[in-house]
């Protein structure tokens, strides 16, 4: 059993489609199939159910891919500490971070970062506050980044920086002055920092989301947008509605919403490389 083994088992789990997780690791359609095969012929068990023209995984495959991960994520501390030998010339920093964060503040970092240390390469996943702090615990990215509270004994949790929320709302739709559990509100996904935010206005006013008419959504950029439509009020980071603002498509409600906190999460128990501590000293000094 390879590490690449392991990688494409894993991407073909996740996605439990052979053609997209090829696509996704770089590889012939054939190549990952005759992996598959390989690891099943070999330790005599079905990874997977073959169903007409789909794939889905079998109990023996998710029992599995928890150990597949974690050999994976041990695979890639050893290699960060060979890294680390190579005085950041090389290697590879993964991020993972909660929307406003992923989409507007940390771009700009990750540019800085490149241009300091061209030899190492970044990635990210943007996800909600809930499934970032799931892959720092899970040993799956080196650092995350996140608006909203997580409780875990796994990790260090360190405030970056800080961000306005606001409650906007579309000019059209004449909310100021009027009462906030009768207009529509649009709103994310629990698990969100930024839904948390929402949450923490209403209970303010004795208000719970459940007792208003709602429109949820996926994505800040979607719920902003729905917002410029009409569809009733939010509360998003000034990050994401500044250009929205200055060009009158949204306008801010009174509301006295306090400043959130932007926190970086590591695994206490885990190597932190040069390339880790690089950017936390990066964030630092941008301070």
């Amino acid at each position: 059993m390879t590490l690449e083994q392991l990688r494409i088992f894993i991407a073909v789990a996740e996605r439990e489609h052979v053609t997209r997780a090829a696509a996704a690791l770089g590889l012939t359609p054939s190549a990952v199939s005759a992996a598959i095969a390989a690891l099943e012929s070999r330790h005599g068990v079905m990874l997977f159910d073959r169903i007409g023209r789909g794939i889905t995984m079998t109990g023996a495959g998710r029992e599995f891919l928890t150990e597949a991960r974690a050999t994976l994520a041990r695979a890639a501390e050893a290699e960060a500490v060979l890294t680390d030998l190579a005085g950041l010339r090389r290697g590879r920093l993964s991020l993972a971070a909660s929307q406003t964060i992923g989409n507007y503040w940390l771009p700009p970092l990750m540019h800085r970062y490149r241009l300091a240390h061209p030899g190492i390469g970044l990635e990210l996943f943007i996800g909600n506050s809930r499934q970032v702090a799931a892959k720092v615990v899970e040993g799956l990215v080196d650092l995350g980044f996140i608006e909203g509270e997580v409780a875990a004994d796994e990790l260090a949790i360190e405030t970056v920086a800080s961000d306005d929320m606001l409650l906007v709302a579309s000019p059209a739709l004449n909310a100021h002055g009027a009462d906030l559990a009768a207009l529509p509100w649009v709103c994310r996904e629990p698990g969100s920092g930024t839904r948390a935010a929402m949450e923490a206005l209403l209970a303010a006013r004795g208000l719970r989301v459940a007792d208003l008419s709602r429109l949820e959504l996926p994505s800040n950029e979607a719920v902003r947008s729905a917002v410029e439509a009409g569809a009733g009020l939010a509360v998003l980071s000034r990050l994401v509605v500044a250009s929205a603002l200055a060009a009158g498509r949204l306008c801010v409600i009174g509301a006295d919403l306090p400043t959130r906190s932007f926190h970086i999460l590591r695994h206490r128990g885990r190597h932190q490389g040069k390339a880790a501590a690089a950017f936390r000293q990066l964030i630092a000094s941008a301070e």
